[in-house]
């Protein structure tokens, strides 16, 4: 009958504006709400929702991403490798220098202990004043280490960086190096030994002291 119908339309309205309701519900839930303040005018604080807050964060990201392989986008890998290989080249030049002046250093130490030391010494002739067990081979030191320097000019002077071969100094004299510190390094115990001893005696420690006077 038409009661029954229109009973039946009425259930099915209701359904709807139900599932309607239900909707902007769940809609609430999910979007940015804006809350009036009282106290800040027509000023509001937005509150996002936790879905919110998570895409806007990957959002961020994805735009950020971008931005942080700018930098390293700009230059390829063969100038990449350019500037790694100029470095390590400038490094190279670096301590082969300073190689060469330590050792250019080391040489007139030795030429200032033999001449204002080693040979005073030996001319005044003090019996009891054994000069070569004092300063063991240190002469044949000087000798090859002037040899070493030579060969580390020889090498670089007049030579492309990239064209320097070091090594192969080091390999060349290498015998004469081992064979010359076995030598001072065997006898080193036993001359500061005999210093330790020199300088107990008054005369013959004034001639020390005259010497490392004349040093410096």
């Amino acid at each position: 009958d038409s009661s029954g119908k229109e009973g039946v339309g009425g259930r099915k309205r209701n359904l709807a504006l139900l599932r309607n309701k239900l909707y902007m519900g769940e809609r609430r839930r999910t979007e940015p709400v804006v809350e009036s303040s009282t106290t800040a005018g027509d000023h509001g604080t937005l509150r996002r929702s936790q879905s919110d807050r998570t895409e806007y964060n990957q959002k961020l990201q994805e735009k950020m991403a971008p931005r942080v392989g700018a930098s390293t986008s700009t230059t390829s890998p063969q100038e990449d490798e350019e500037q790694v290989s100029r470095r390590m080249m400038a490094k190279r030049v670096k301590i082969i220098t300073e190689l060469m002046q330590t050792e250019k250093d080391y040489i007139s130490d030795l030429d200032l202990c033999i001449k204002e030391v080693i040979q005073p010494l030996r001319n005044k002739q003090i019996a009891r004043f054994a000069v070569d067990g004092l300063f063991s081979n240190i002469e044949l030191v000087h000798q090859v280490s002037a040899k070493l320097l030579s060969l580390l000019e020889e090498a670089t002077t007049d030579v492309e960086p990239s064209m320097q071969i070091i090594g192969e100094v080091f390999l060349q004299i290498k015998g004469p190096l081992e064979d010359t510190y076995k030598i001072y390094c065997y006898h080193h115990d036993d001359a500061h030994t005999m210093l330790e001893s020199y300088e107990k005696d008054e005369e013959l420690k004034q001639h020390l002291r005259n010497c490392v006077q004349s040093l410096k």
